[in-house]
């Protein structure tokens, strides 16, 4: 699995609007070509000050060219302020001034399209538009989830005496919520005590603690290379250096995590061991303990974000496998939550820790949010304690598992390439054969929302990768687009 465009779509990498290719045959050389092209890309910020770029061995495989070509191109690139050399590291983007290339201040009437970055992306999928319209949204629909479900757990919780509304709630969580998350965690056969669990507002809320506590400016965060990339800006606010480790089919790139584990010395690896945001793949047990081996010889906690687990039938047909099941919570921070499967409003996720960095943790939420909502904690303790979760993601799993296997072979039809593809999980990683974030600004364009590839990388670098939730696909207008424009 690969998150860089094919050599036949230079576009992909250097050029923001129609495809082009490098030409043999202009009267420009193949080294000026790959600079303006590159330098087309960072003037229209496509790629973003700080972004790795290829290696020189994996642009000239990528593009047909030879090392000295490359070299010559990215020397050119130094030289004039657009990239800069890290030694040991490779090549990044370099900041500019706010001088643009003729020397002239940027014009106030600036026309181009707005930038495809993650706030884009998440502002986007706050917009009114109806959920079949927003192909690249990370929620199921709301008719998928059960309204009426949450509307009893809460009118239940109303009928509890006022004075537990009239207060704030416990800095570590609402007690029997934890008690119960201590059974729902068995099951999965991690061990853990009510006081080893913290309740948070969602795993976006887990992950930032988390990263607080273990970084500072200056220290390395690993996580997969595509991830999930509300990360990104929330790790770079805190002065952290994000690294990517290419994810495969059944994980991570093992040989790389080594290599850049011994390179860098991470303090955290951020990961999803099942059901992985946006290629729903999982790991393999082979993988898990290679890389808990990895960690403990360098040194570096994991934080296993799960919060796909209950979109995993986990059987034994189907198994996952978690990090946190083989370490016991010694090594790995395990993270979940709710907000996927039953409500994005139902802010309520968890960390489960050892005893120490629980206390630590609780201590860090007091310090910032003071308590998290107990209401929302109540409700989800109401539908977990009486039954009606199980059925409820019963339910979720049937309807993706419907539209699965349409969705992909639909997918091939109008000239995408599915080659990465799981029998679980509501989303699908296919190569589209163009630039993601052209296609994506055609399709807004068109009253659709699409989730390039490019924002799930730290390097930001432009692909033809894409996410597709499969749970919003049933609009025949966006079939129509896509093979209109895959099709090609």
């Amino acid at each position: 699995m690969t998150n860089t465009v094919p050599a036949r779509k230079l576009s992909a990498v250097a050029s923001p609007t129609a495809p082009q290719l490098l030409s043999r045959d202009s009267d420009t050389s193949l080294v000026e070509q790959i600079v303006r092209l590159i330098e087309a890309r960072i003037d229209d910020r496509l790629l973003r000050t700080g972004a790795r770029m290829p290696s020189i061995r994996q642009f000239a495989d990528l593009h047909g060219v030879s090392r000295f070509t490359v070299v010559e191109a990215y020397d050119r690139l130094v030289a004039k302020g657009f990239l800069e050399s890290r030694r040991g590291s490779g090549f990044y983007v370099r900041e500019r001034s706010p001088l643009i290339g003729n020397g002239q201040h940027q014009p106030s009437g600036d026309s181009r399209p707005p930038l495809l970055d993650v706030v884009w992306l998440v502002r986007n999928m706050f917009r009114q538009m109806p959920p079949q319209k927003m192909p690249g949204s990370g929620m199921l629909p709301n008719d998928w989830l059960d309204g009426a479900l949450i509307a009893n757990a809460l009118r239940a919780v109303s009928r509890q005496s006022p004075s537990h509304f009239l207060t704030y709630g416990t800095p570590q969580g609402f007690l029997p919520l934890r008690q119960q998350l201590q059974l729902k965690l068995a099951e999965l056969e991690i061990a853990a005590t009510p006081e080893q669990l913290v309740t948070t507002i969602g795993v976006t809320q887990a992950i930032d603690i988390v990263a607080r506590h273990f970084t500072q400016p200056g220290d390395v965060i690993f996580v997969d290379d595509p991830s999930w990339f509300m990360m990104f800006a929330s790790f770079t606010a805190l002065g952290a250096k994000i690294v990517g480790i290419p994810r495969l089919a059944d994980g991570p790139d093992i040989a790389k995590l080594a290599e850049l584990a011994a390179l860098h010395k991470p303090k955290l690896y951020v990961l999803v061991s099942v059901l992985h945001n946006p290629t729903s793949t999982s790991l393999s047990a082979a993988k898990a303990f290679q890389i808990l081996k990895i960690a403990e010889e360098h040194d570096f906690m994991i934080v296993e974000d799960d919060i796909y687990c209950d979109m995993h039938p986990g059987t034994v047909v189907q198994p996952a496998t978690r990090i946190a099941t083989m370490d016991q919570l010694k090594r790995v921070i395990y993270l979940g939550g709710f907000s996927k499967t039953l409500s994005p409003n139902l802010r309520v996720g968890f960390i489960a820790t050892s005893h120490e960095l629980a206390q630590n943790f609780a201590d860090h939420k007091l310090l910032t949010t003071l308590t998290s909502a107990e209401i929302g904690e109540r409700v989800v303790y109401k539908i977990l304690s009486e039954g009606h979760y199980r059925k409820h993601v019963d339910r979720l799993r049937g309807k993706l598992d419907s539209l699965r296997d349409k969705t992909i072979r639909q997918l091939e039809r109008v000239g995408m390439t599915v080659d990465i593809s799981t029998p679980a999980g509501m989303f699908v990683w296919p190569d589209t054969g163009c630039d993601t974030n052209v296609l994506t600004e055609k399709a807004l364009a068109q009253g659709y929302l699409l989730a390039p590839g490019s924002l799930f990388s730290p390097t930001q670098l432009p692909t033809s990768r894409m996410r597709i939730n499969v749970a919003s696909m049933s609009d025949p207008g966006v079939w129509s687009f896509l093979e209109q424009e895959c099709g090609k």
